[in-house]
């Protein structure tokens, strides 16, 4: 049985009995978030996504630093999608494993948990866990994933604020923006800036904002090049132009400054209303999975045991189509 009363008071042992049955996704655990779920709402939840490679682990770890050593310290939760091992199931948990120096630290929680087959970089108890987090009082909720590519971009259904992660020396500027992961960054981050090419990064990442969201049109007048701005804008509808930060998370160059963006960004979010907004969006993404994984149970549940198997082999044998197969299976009848 899960205290709810416990978890809501920080004890850390009962969070992480809960944590565990989120992750097994145990009827205990499910019973426990829906008793929590009034004292969330919260904490700022902040993705960080990008390729393997970047660095986004010791840039986690800084951050929590960062947040942990200001002059008002907020409790940090991090929640890092290891991926799976390919044995037991379990995460791999290389995360943790970079994070020792926040060890000890009893207003730092780090879980790391397996994506378990999940796409999207996030395991399918992510969203749980924030919650966990949330209504125990943490309101710095870091949450990073694997690396897996164009499906990292779920990050963005969960998190108010996305960091992407690039670095110099990778040549997956241009990946980056086909896998459409630029698209979701209200930071992007060019982490490694010691490296060479750092300027050659940051500038295909500049042209590539500059596309998305120009603030300038440039006209040709008498063969001279002339600038011409866009429309003034108000506060509550000003777009968000995604800010580009260089850091060395190895030493924590540049992590102040990101900290800066990240309460600029917020600070946006509840100016316009599009905190509000994230939230239902966020709150809608995990009700819909839910409702699916519902309504897939039932379905199966009222089942006969090889339905399934002998409408798979009619679709093998290409004597129905997929399309003809899910009617038949839902309908109980060829549509």
């Amino acid at each position: 049985m899960v205290d709810v009363q416990a978890i809501l008071d920080g004890q850390r042992l009962a969070l992480s009995r809960l944590l565990s049955a989120i992750e097994n996704q145990t009827p205990e655990g499910q019973q426990a978030l829906a008793d929590l779920f009034p004292h969330t709402g919260r904490a700022h939840l902040i993705g960080v996504t990008g390729a393997p490679g970047t660095g986004k682990s010791s840039l986690v770890n800084q951050l929590a630093l960062h947040y942990r050593k200001a002059t008002d310290p907020k409790k940090v939760a991090v929640v890092a999608v290891d991926p799976s091992s390919p044995f037991t199931g379990g995460a791999v948990l290389g995360d943790r494993i970079r994070m020792t120096a926040l060890s000890g630290d009893a207003g730092v929680f780090i879980r790391s948990m397996a994506t378990r087959g999940s796409l999207g970089g996030l395991g399918r108890a992510t969203a749980g866990m924030v919650q966990a987090f949330d209504a125990a009082g943490f309101e710095i909720i870091l949450i990073e994933t694997v690396g897996a590519g164009q499906s990292e971009v779920d990050i963005a259904r969960l998190a108010h604020t996305t960091l992407v992660v690039e670095a110099p020396g990778l040549g997956d500027e241009i990946q980056a923006i086909k896998a459409g992961i630029l698209e979701i960054a209200d930071i992007l981050v060019v982490n490694k800036s010691d490296r060479p090419g750092v300027e050659s990064t940051e500038r295909a990442l500049r042209n590539m904002l500059q596309l998305a969201h120009p603030v300038a049109r440039v006209f040709q007048h008498h063969g001279e090049p002339m600038a011409v701005a866009a429309p003034a804008q108000t506060e509550e509808t000003a777009l968000w132009i995604p800010p580009i930060q260089r850091t060395v998370a190895a030493d924590g160059q540049g992590v102040p400054e990101l900290l800066e963006h990240i309460a600029a960004h917020r600070a946006h979010l509840e100016a316009t209303g599009e905190l509000a907004q994230r939230e239902r969006a966020r709150l809608a993404a995990e009700l819909d999975a839910r409702l699916h994984e519902a309504l897939l149970q039932r379905w199966q549940t009222g089942q006969q045991a090889d339905a399934y198997e002998k409408t798979l082999d009619q679709v093998l044998a290409r004597a129905l189509s997929p399309q003809d197969a899910v009617r038949q299976l839902v309908n109980g009848k060829k549509g």
